[in-house]
């Protein structure tokens, strides 16, 4: 028996979210995993006594984590930006309506061992202890320059050049101290390391515009978080491609990718070949086309109380800046607990995640476990990270990159674009995509 279809993912997130958008434009999508479940390495594991199994602890988990069925715990921690792209993309096609998502109650920062509520519009900025007075002012002088800012109008720039000019300049311009410009930077930019500061300044503002509009639309943090994990963002898109035509093969070992004149012409499985046109997948299929660029170690911390100084939060993002523990990328901790259909009631789960920088990662990343104490139990894991050596100009494999340590789905999200792009050889442009949308199934549908 041979399939043809077009578009042939091998499944992670990136790959259900392409499938669903290839879907929707009208490709012919057939959809094939290894594993049982969707998602790859984003799936959330359940029952609790999966995950014991999957780290290979002895026994079964406790009495006290109440029962298994409960529990759905993220291998890959990541909370959704309320105005970013994953949001952005959601809504364009429709998955949204598979999904609940819950707000996310509070962003922190660590400085000199302590955390704080991250201050993001002009009256938390006045009222926050980050800060003396005379700073307080200062950063928020600078809020209020990047929210009017506007690429497009040039008298918003008040002397900047946005192309030119270094990040570095502007926060001397507004003279913040090195403080302030760490969790700017790293709480509300988002960036994982220092190199941004001598890049032109336009992304740095727009990332901060970016995390004050998230945050406006809610008020409690920028970010959401599906219930019942994210292990249903990929169920979702994959519900998604079904309903526009698309194939899905659960358990079906991928025994070879048969590539003719250096080009993909389908999938070999159980004997049987199923072709195509052309095959995204993750790196893990195709380890001859990768190359490994790093590690990120994660620790899964069950936990029966939530994490000091946060208000009792039930779910909240901690940044730990590189600066303040002395490496050169930042430690997360996302947390979240019963109240998201995640785990049993009056548990958390926090995880904690960081670029490995030494020999010894579990020491990296004691600065973020500090804060959890008392921890129930821990998972630890050491993944690789892994970016394609081939683009798929040639042979049209399509590879998207490991997750990377960050808490927030925007680097995946430019790596979903990435790949959009080398398909199809045009930038992935919402605005286009509706229009097409349109072309193909009629507004009527769509209302």
């Amino acid at each position: 028996m041979q399939l043809t279809h077009p578009s042939f993912p091998l499944l992670s997130l990136q790959e259900c979210i392409l499938s669903g958008i290839m879907s929707v434009n009208g490709k012919k999508v057939l959809h094939m995993d290894r594993n049982s479940y969707y998602g790859g390495e984003s799936a959330s594991i359940t029952p609790l006594e999966d995950l014991y199994k999957r780290f290979n602890l002895p026994g079964t988990p406790p009495e006290s984590m109440g029962r298994g069925r409960d529990w759905n715990v993220d291998l890959i921690p990541k909370f959704l930006m309320a105005n970013g792209q994953l949001v952005k993309m959601l809504l364009y096609t429709e998955v949204t309506r598979y999904l609940d998502f819950k707000v996310i109650e509070g962003s922190f920062v660590y400085k000199g061992g302590k955390i704080y509520k991250v201050p993001s519009t002009e009256a938390e900025a006045l009222a926050s202890s980050l800060m003396g007075l005379f700073e307080k002012r200062r950063f928020r002088k600078f809020l209020v320059y990047v929210a009017n800012f506007d690429e497009n109008d040039p008298r918003t720039f008040e002397g900047v050049d946005p192309k030119k000019t270094t990040m570095r300049d502007v926060y001397k311009k507004f003279d913040l101290g090195q403080d302030v410009i760490d969790f700017t930077g790293h709480a509300l930019a988002l960036y994982r390391t220092d190199d941004y500061l001598d890049q032109p300044c336009q992304e740095t503002i727009n990332r901060i515009k970016l995390y004050s509009e998230s945050l406006a639309r809610y008020g409690k943090s920028p970010y959401l978080y599906p219930l019942y994990g994210l292990g249903e963002l990929p169920q979702g898109f994959a519900r998604l491609s079904a309903i526009y035509g698309g194939t899905y093969m659960l358990n079906k070992p991928i025994e070879e990718i048969v590539i003719e004149n250096g080009k993909v012409v389908g999938v070999k499985s159980e004997g049987e070949v199923a072709r195509c046109k052309q095959l995204i997948c993750d790196p893990s299929y195709v380890s001859d086309r990768v190359t490994k660029v790093g590690q990120v170690i994660r620790v899964i911390c069950i936990l029966s109380h939530p994490i000091k100084n946060t208000n009792d939060a039930n779910s909240c993002q901690i940044i730990i800046p590189q600066n303040q523990v002395n490496r050169k990328s930042d430690i997360y901790v996302c947390m979240i607990s019963s109240a998201h259909n995640v785990a049993a009631q009056g548990k958390y789960i926090a995880i904690a995640s960081t670029t490995v920088e030494t020999a010894d990662p579990e020491k990296e990343i004691k600065p973020a476990l500090d804060l959890l104490e008392p921890i129930e139990q821990k998972f630890v894991s050491i993944s690789d990270l892994f970016a394609p050596t081939d683009l798929g100009t040639e042979s049209q494999i399509f590879i998207s990159r490991t997750y990377d340590a960050t808490t927030h789905f925007e680097t995946t999200c430019d790596d979903i674009k990435d790949i959009y792009k080398r398909m199809m050889g045009s930038e992935f442009d919402f605005e286009e995509m509706k229009r097409k949308k349109n072309d193909i199934y009629g507004e009527e549908e769509l209302q």
